[in-house]
């Protein structure tokens, strides 16, 4: 079992920044990959960014592509967003992921979630 809670969220002006944290529980993080999703009420889960386990590969929606950054510290237990250049289209719920498993852009294939943090960014 992981526990994911994420932090960092709040409002912003268009073209502000804001870094999101999700720290895990559990010894076993470096093992599973990690990834950021978005959700705006109404519509569906949307992917954001991923990294794998290892470190070594991460992959961006091209929505966010050099504006957004994700990484991770293993000895923290914590995966981060670094959100930059940041637009109104941007405001969403965003939730932390976990998974042994699989790298993908697909949701549903991610094992555990976070409960999420509200990023509001305002024009």
């Amino acid at each position: 079992q992981v526990q994911l809670v994420e932090s960092g969220g709040g409002l912003v002006q268009a073209g502000g920044s804001l870094r999101l944290s999700c720290a895990a529980s559990g010894r076993t993080f470096s093992k599973y990959s990690m990834g950021w999703f978005r959700q705006v009420p109404g519509k569906e889960r949307e992917f954001v960014a991923a990294i794998h386990w290892s470190g070594a590969s991460t992959y961006d929606a091209a929505s966010v592509k050099g504006r957004f950054t994700i990484s991770r510290d293993n000895a923290k237990n914590t995966v981060y967003l670094q959100m930059n250049n940041l637009k109104p289209e941007d405001t969403a719920v965003y939730y932390c992921a976990a998974d042994q498993q699989h790298f993908t852009t697909i949701g549903r294939l991610w094992d555990y979630w976070g409960q999420g943090t509200q990023v509001t960014v305002s024009s």
